[in-house]
């Protein structure tokens, strides 16, 4: 079983004394909103530095309205510029990751045009890696067109499914601790969070583009000369990139 880290998003900012609250109470993590400053619940770079100083690492989330998926791919494509305007400003390097949310129950009708707002995202975000917030129908339907590449479940609105190889799974919502009203959350593997002060760890995460690369020269070995164990090297370079597995 993955490891699993504990962590918790808000839309309230932290201070100093908040976050070293949530460090001394063993959160590693917080997902906080990439958002323009004109919203209250928006992550300044002044509020990254203090998180990170606290211990505790970044996870991105853009989300203006809950609904906002409905717009499409001009909204996601539109949305995915925005949103790597702010991470330039509150010091998210490259290489780490943006999730985008889709934060209410989508119907099937409504799936065709969420998936075309998370490609848009995505699209637009390619110095990122690109991952998606939702129900199980939403984590699963973007898997099944990889969209994007991180998935971050909510238990809302799932009737009870957990979706296989997600990176995030918001357990918990609407709690108060340490003052603050808090959803709480587990991370696993390749979940992509950042700390600015670290950032020479972040630059080493292998990117989807960089893995399928080395992926499609494993393969021409392997029609060369086959051996099992390159079915096992390409499955570690999609874990380490965030993709799901092949082979078994």
């Amino acid at each position: 079983m993955d490891q699993m880290i504990k962590g918790f998003d808000c839309s309230t900012p932290l201070t100093t004394k908040t976050a070293a609250a949530f460090a001394a109470a063993g959160y590693a993590f917080v997902a906080r909103y990439l958002v323009p400053s004109g919203y209250s619940k928006a992550l300044t770079r002044a509020e990254a530095e203090l998180i990170n100083k606290a211990g505790i690492n970044i996870i991105s989330v853009f989300e203006t309205t809950a609904n906002r998926a409905l717009g499409g791919r001009t909204a996601g494509i539109n949305d995915g510029y925005t949103a790597i305007e702010v991470a330039k400003q509150v010091g998210q390097p490259e290489g780490s990751t943006i999730y985008t949310a889709v934060d209410f129950e989508v119907t099937a009708s409504q799936m065709p045009v969420v998936l075309e707002y998370i490609r848009g995202f995505s699209e637009a975000t390619p110095k990122y890696n690109t991952g998606v917030y939702g129900s199980y129908s939403v984590i699963e339907a973007a898997k099944s067109v990889r969209v994007c590449s991180r998935y971050w479940q909510t238990y809302a609105w799932s009737g009870g499914k957990k979706s296989g190889g997600i990176h995030i799974y918001q357990y918990k919502n609407d709690i108060t601790e340490n003052g603050i009203g808090v959803d709480l959350n587990e991370g696993y593997e390749g979940f992509g969070a950042w700390n600015a002060l670290r950032v020479e760890e972040v630059k080493i995460m292998l990117s989807i583009g960089d893995a399928n690369k080395i992926i499609a020269v494993l393969k021409a070995v392997y029609e060369l000369a086959p051996n099992p164990e390159i079915g096992r090297l390409a499955d570690a370079l999609r874990v380490a990139s965030g993709q799901p597995k092949e082979n078994s």
